[in-house]
């Protein structure tokens, strides 16, 4: 009964982040028409390449745009190595999509005209960024403290599938 339960409720959560998700399926296809790849990573779609380097260097945030962006359940980033690098704070970004659903976007952009507003910056004074900079850095400490005593570095875990 629990796990159908987990298993319901897993799906209303889907649902309820679908339509930011619909927006990042549109803009993955793109980019596996364009050359790029997509997998799927612990149940997150990401793509790379094609495309979606061209576009993300071009989003209106930091100089140069972004790594990687994240639409629902989909994570579009410059490269393989980029998705890697920001899984992290990108999979912080999955779960407000799960909490916010419909409403993210909206609630990102305001934060931003707020951040904007006061003064600050709109991209890392914005509360989802500031969220998921701090769970970036929680997962760095907890891999640095995990490993330290072993003198090496685990390899990127990955359950990934290509689609």
């Amino acid at each position: 009964m629990r796990r159908l339960l987990r298993a319901v409720l897993r799906v209303l959560v889907v649902a309820w982040a679908s339509p930011t998700t619909l927006i990042g399926l549109l803009l993955l296809a793109v980019g596996v028409a364009t050359g790029g790849r997509a997998a799927r990573v612990r149940g997150v779609l990401e793509a790379h390449g094609g495309w979606l380097p061209w576009a993300l260097a071009r989003l209106p945030v930091g100089r140069g745009g972004v790594a990687a962006v994240t639409l629902g359940h989909v994570v579009l980033g410059t490269s393989a190595e980029a998705l890697a690098a920001t899984r992290a704070h990108e999979r912080a970004h999955v779960a407000q999509c799960e909490r916010w659903g419909p409403l993210f976007l909206p609630a990102y952009a305001i934060a931003s005209l707020w951040a904007f507003v006061r003064g600050a910056d709109a991209y890392r004074d914005n509360g989802f960024e500031r969220e998921a900079f701090a769970v970036e850095r929680d997962y760095a400490a907890r891999r640095d403290d995990t490993w330290a005593h072993a003198g090496a570095r685990p390899t990127p875990e990955t359950t990934e599938r290509r689609i």
